[in-house]
């Protein structure tokens, strides 16, 4: 069961400069994380679009409506606490990189996931120099050392908050290496979402969609881009 939404309590939100860091102020009283660590942010551009999220609340609080602001409470919370796991755990999913498996039949599947993924696998190893082998199927394949070393570097050279967007490109996505394009500027978010779902729109292709999935796609399309809008505001 749901929980009640709480009453909205102040009038207005904003920004105040905290050390080096932003502040949100709700009539100007600091807002808190679900820990009651102070909420402070690395820049101010994302300390205005979380007090937006607050100021644009109705009567009721709707956490569901406000994705900076959880995923600062995550930084700050979760992450930062724990910044050595996270970026371990998303640095393993190079090795079973989507992009590096593909299927066995039909032809026009095979065809797709190739235009859509070859240009990243050769994105990667020239951007970074991690090379990567693609294998047809569902059998594990070895990625060399060298390769899966270089791609952990990248994660683990990420601030507390960009790797909290970080995150969530990587698990909606199911993929480093997109993820790491998205970040890299190797396409636009969106297309970089499409990208992650080359499997899924081939099935649309051959027996039309289905609602429950498309809803299911549209929600976690907006998590992705919520999750780099969140990144994005995380970095000079």
């Amino acid at each position: 069961m749901n929980k009640p939404l709480k009453k909205r309590f102040w009038k207005d939100a904003s920004v105040l400069a905290e050390g080096a860091g932003f502040a949100v102020h709700l009539d100007g009283r600091a807002v808190q994380t679900p820990a009651r660590a102070p909420l402070v942010v690395p820049f101010e551009k994302l300390a205005q679009a979380i007090a937006q999220e607050w100021q644009d609340q109705g009567e009721k609080i709707d956490p569901a409506t406000m994705p900076m602001t959880r995923r600062a409470n995550a930084a700050i919370d979760k992450v930062a606490v724990q910044r050595v796991e996270v970026a371990s755990m998303l640095a393993e999913y190079g090795g079973s990189d989507l992009i590096c498996y593909r299927a066995t039949h039909p032809e026009g599947l095979i065809a797709r996931q190739a235009v859509a993924w070859d240009p990243l696998v050769a994105w990667a190893a020239q951007e970074f120099g991690a090379g990567l082998t693609v294998t047809s199927g569902v059998m594990p394949v070895t990625q060399a050392a060298d390769s899966l070393a270089i791609l952990t570097d990248q994660v683990t050279a990420l601030s507390v908050f960009e790797l909290t967007g970080f995150h969530d490109l990587v698990a909606l996505s199911g993929s480093l290496v997109l993820a790491l394009a998205a970040i890299s500027g190797f396409a636009e978010s969106e297309a970089i979402w499409q990208l992650s779902r080359v499997d899924d729109l081939w099935q649309e292709d051959q027996w039309g969609p289905d609602d429950e999935a498309t809803a299911v796609a549209a929600r976690k399309r907006q998590d992705f881009l919520d999750a780099f809008r969140f990144y994005s505001l995380s970095r000079d």
